[in-house]
């Protein structure tokens, strides 16, 4: 190809082509471009332009999904990732602070962990939920997600997944705190720092706290990867990912 490409070029300036051969040279160069040059899915109708954007989408969700949803999962998926570490609430936060100022640091610390450890527990049960909402999606919703902001695809998963994640996530990590043992340590620790003198007792509700924080942690790394394959071309593994996400590139 590249022969004949450097022939085309040298024709007009030597002048000494017949005008068949130009055209048939011109006419080789052609069917050898359109071999390697990408396709533009915007000049693709009906369904194999339709079926071509849905699946890249759906491609580039579930390899979010796998690649960083999996991440959290992992012991210290939450906790030593300072991007989705859950912190405590602010009515807790008073709690830390008393305990530590009475030598009770290790305790904090340990309830600290258990509210992560079972956020990751929890989001195990994520996966088959977005799998679902992702193979629901229909050409409309990829199209306008392939071609809105950057976290566009984030947002329709957070749209219509977020009840359903909720309802999961809940008993899971109320069983959870059972399980990693964080019920018995933060009833110690609120036992502990409402027998303090001079403070306001407290009783949270960590379970939902948790629930929610761990859905927030869900979608930021969701958002994470999204943002990765449409800004990197590197990030775009397969050549479907390749082909559609171009697309977005010409907006």
């Amino acid at each position: 190809m590249k022969n004949k490409l450097f022939l085309l070029l040298l024709f007009p300036i030597f002048g000494f082509a017949q005008g068949g051969l130009l055209d048939k040279i011109k006419k080789d160069v052609q069917k050898e471009v359109k071999k390697v040059a990408p396709v533009d899915l915007n000049t693709l109708n009906g369904s194999k332009g339709n079926l071509d954007i849905a699946a890249g989408l759906k491609e580039a969700l579930h390899k979010g999904i796998e690649k960083q949803v999996t991440k959290l999962t992992a012991a210290d998926g939450f906790y030593k990732n300072e991007m989705v570490k859950i912190l405590l609430p602010e009515e807790l936060q008073k709690v830390d602070e008393a305990l530590r100022k009475f030598g009770l640091g290790s305790l904090a610390d340990k309830g600290l962990l258990m509210i992560n450890r079972a956020a990751e527990d929890a989001t195990k049960e994520a996966t088959p939920i977005f799998v679902d909402a992702v193979k629901n999606m229909s050409f409309t919703d990829t199209k306008n997600i392939l071609m809105g902001n950057e976290n566009a695809a984030t947002s329709y998963l957070q749209t219509n997944t977020t009840s359903p994640l909720y309802a999961k996530f809940n008993p899971v990590i109320k069983n959870s705190f059972t399980k990693v043992g964080a019920d018995k340590v933060w009833a110690t620790i609120i036992k502990k720092y409402n027998s303090l003198p001079m403070v306001k007792k407290v009783n949270p509700d960590l379970t939902d706290y948790t629930t929610n924080k761990a859905l927030e942690g869900v979608f930021k790394m969701i958002g994470v990867e999204e943002k990765n394959i449409r800004a990197d071309i590197k990030a775009r593994t397969t050549p479907l990912l390749k082909q559609v996400f171009a697309m977005q590139d010409k907006k």
